[in-house]
């Protein structure tokens, strides 16, 4: 046996971590990437990929305490349609969390959601009408809008409709100086 086959092997055992390095710099993929992770749903995020389980991811980030990373989802999926998303938005910007509080952005992602079609954007929007809060306080359409979200199911607006659309029927009174007129 000669000395040079030993020392083959061991110059190539020596090398595999260098081309083990280039493969995961290989541009042809991950070979076993993360698909249920956090992590990947905010990457597919990133890249504007939707889908129902990233959507709904964000519901399970932002219920932990996550707010930024829920509102990184949820905007995206928002932006692709899913108006479950814009109602979620509109609960983060009203509330402040993962960004400033921002009654318009959250009155406006209602305002989407209702117009998609969604039943909770409808009840919603038409709270944020019967309030005037981030839009202009139209009590009128804001009933109209609570009706068809009552019609289409939504229980919290068939309350609120047998309370004579009373606001304190559907809000707890420690968010009442939330409501409050500014003047």
């Amino acid at each position: 046996m000669s000395w040079r086959a030993p020392l083959a092997a061991l110059l190539a055992a020596l090398a595999l971590p260098v081309f083990a390095d280039e493969a995961e710099d290989d541009p042809g993929g991950t070979l076993n990437p993360e698909e249920m992770t956090w992590g990947s749903m905010l990457d597919k995020a990133n890249r504007g990929e939707t889908g129902m389980v990233m959507c709904a991811s964000g519901y399970m980030l932002t219920k932990s305490g996550d707010h930024a990373t829920a509102r990184q989802i949820f905007e995206t999926c928002a932006e692709a349609g899913y108006t479950g998303a814009m109602t979620w938005m509109s609960q983060l910007d009203d509330n402040g969390l993962g960004a400033d509080e921002n009654p318009d952005a959250a009155a406006e992602w209602n305002r989407r959601a209702a117009e998609a079609g969604d039943a909770v954007g409808k009840f919603n929007h038409g709270i944020d009408l019967l309030r005037g809060r981030g839009i202009a306080k139209d009590p009128i359409k804001g009933r109209q809008m609570v009706d068809a979200a009552a019609a289409e199911g939504v229980e919290a607006a068939r309350r609120l409709q047998g309370a004579g659309y009373d606001l304190d029927e559907v809000t707890p009174d420690a968010d009442n100086w939330k409501y409050a007129p500014l003047f």
